[in-house]
């Protein structure tokens, strides 16, 4: 069992990292990446855990892109999360994260529901990513709303009176922020953003893969995506994005969502085929230049 998309609390999951990998063990995952929202924060906790158990743990995230005004997903694999440029830029996106949700705060505030969001921030880690579910927990606990997807739905979603539109890198740019970390880039649940005709767009700006196998994906739709992966010669991705169980990120109503979505053996061959030659060949041009 292959799993390459999953959160814990370092973004929006509930369960920690070291949780999150037993989970999964239990689950019957033996390959896992941890893929938290603009953060690498996670990823150490989650590969001691993952040496424990013998399951093989990928570096992962998932980072935020704005593309024509609106967010778009690229999930980051193999890199090094300890290349300055991509530091910096992580850093980056957490700080504009924090300054959307205090703008977004006082939208609420003027609305009449009123959070704590200064409370909310402090109390936030190290590294944590914060963003919407956080906000939509605070209007819960604060009585404002009865669910999670009731605060999105009435407050948090675009369009509604709380929204505030996102800033961030472009897709080539984050796309290149990984390849500079040695990674790969895969496009993370296109079904969600109905914008398939965009996607030979951003393969020119340096998608690697397409996530064909996701949650929010039905059989259909993954062999489209398949399908679509071959065609602009894309490698293909996939995982269950568990947050945990709990509705959190779009608000999913699937709870179990470990060892039910995977990523087939002889794809993640491709996967690490592809970051090998490319190691290779930066082994090789570094060689050239000495």
């Amino acid at each position: 069992m292959i799993d390459l998309h999953t959160h814990t609390t370092a973004s929006d999951g509930h369960l920690a990292p070291a949780d999150l990998v037993r989970e999964a063990w239990t689950a019957g995952v033996r390959v896992l990446a941890v893929t938290d929202h603009d953060t690498a924060a996670g990823l150490a906790e989650a590969g001691r855990a993952a040496a424990e158990f013998g399951i093989t743990h990928i570096s992962g995230i998932e980072m935020t892109a704005v593309d024509d005004g609106r967010d778009v997903h690229v999930l980051g694999y193999f890199f090094d999360p300890e290349v300055p440029a991509l530091v910096r830029c992580l850093s980056q996106q957490r700080e504009a994260r924090r300054v959307r949700v205090r703008a977004m705060g006082r939208r609420l505030a003027e609305a009449g529901v009123p959070v704590d969001v200064e409370r909310l921030l402090a109390e936030a880690p190290a590294g944590r990513a914060v963003g919407r579910p956080a906000l939509a927990a605070a209007l819960v606990a604060a009585g404002h709303a009865r669910a999670m997807h009731e605060a999105f739905d009435q407050w948090l979603a675009e369009g509604r009176p709380a929204w505030v539109p996102r800033e961030g890198p472009t897709l080539r740019e984050v796309v290149d922020l990984l390849h500079g970390a040695s990674g790969l880039a895969s496009l993370a649940h296109p079904v969600l953003y109905g914008r398939d005709a965009e996607i030979p767009r951003w393969r020119e700006d340096g998608l690697d893969a397409l996530e064909v196998w996701h949650s929010e994906h039905s059989t259909t739709t993954s062999e489209r995506y398949l399908a679509l992966a071959r065609t602009l010669d894309l490698l293909a991705t996939g995982g269950s994005d568990f947050h945990g169980d709990h509705p959190a990120g779009r608000v999913r109503r699937c709870p179990r969502l470990l060892g039910k979505v995977e990523l087939p053996a002889s794809e993640f061959t491709k996967l690490r085929t592809l970051v090998n030659h490319q190691d290779a060949e930066v082994a090789e041009t570094r060689g050239e230049q000495r």
